[in-house]
């Protein structure tokens, strides 16, 4: 895969590191006015890094809805939350078209393990649904039900696109139970802002580096030849 950008490639990856790491530090230290001004920065570099290497212009607004996500939840209240699920939702469905472009589909042989896989994500959503409705807010019930649904299907998609993929897709769903938890007033972890940005960072970059590995390893098509390249052809 030919980068557009090759001189931006390392560049916006480091700074992407290195701001993750500063992100999560503060979130330990509980330096609030650092962890406000890092947070919405990181998906936008990421998703610069995703057009340097090349990357189809889905997964950068895959990873740019993420970051309208981050910004709405990092605002708090019953109404940012639901504008914030509703972008990472969209950020899900763009996922979803990337992996059924690229995504290698189950061989013959591996079809019946893609069945288990997906009767293994279907329990994994009823139980997680079925563990936390009780304890939800009643009017985050049914938003939380479906975004579980869309990203749960999004994690088993993301199973065509590989290694890297399939565990952007299940540390997606970590983090998000996590948070899925924490409204439901459910024992925490001790820092539980620090796990749940660890998983989704580490989520995000293994989402789009596993679809950028799908690009470059799909078959290429060579341009159809018109009859004036035909014509030059036989000359």
């Amino acid at each position: 895969m030919t980068a557009r950008w090759p001189r931006a490639v390392s560049p916006l990856l480091w700074t992407f590191a290195l701001l993750s790491v500063v992100h999560l530090v503060a979130l330990l230290a509980g330096v609030l006015p650092v962890v406000q001004l890092t947070k919405p920065v990181l998906m936008p570099l990421l998703a610069g890094y995703a057009l340097a290497r090349g990357g189809p212009p889905l997964l950068s607004a895959a990873l740019l809805f993420g970051c309208g996500g981050d910004t709405f939840l990092q605002i708090g209240g019953d109404l940012a939350f639901l504008v914030g699920m509703g972008s990472f939702a969209a950020g899900h469905i763009c996922y979803l078209l990337l992996f059924a472009r690229y995504g290698a589909g189950p061989a013959a042989g591996r079809r019946g393990r893609a069945v288990a896989a997906g009767a293994g994500y279907a329990v994994l959503l009823t139980g997680t649904v079925v563990l936390l409705w009780p304890d939800l807010p009643a009017d985050l019930r049914i938003p939380v039900a479906g975004y579980s649904l869309l990203l749960t299907s999004m994690a088993f998609g993301a199973l065509r696109a590989g290694l890297w993929a399939a565990a952007g897709g299940l540390l997606f769903l970590l983090s998000d139970t996590l948070i899925a938890s924490g409204i439901a007033h459910w024992p925490q972890l001790p820092a539980p802002q620090f796990w749940i940005m660890l998983t989704y960072v580490a989520a995000q970059w293994a989402l789009a580096d596993g679809v950028l590995r799908s690009v470059s390893a799909a078959p290429r098509t060579a341009p159809a030849r018109t009859p004036e390249l035909r014509a030059a052809g036989t000359a």
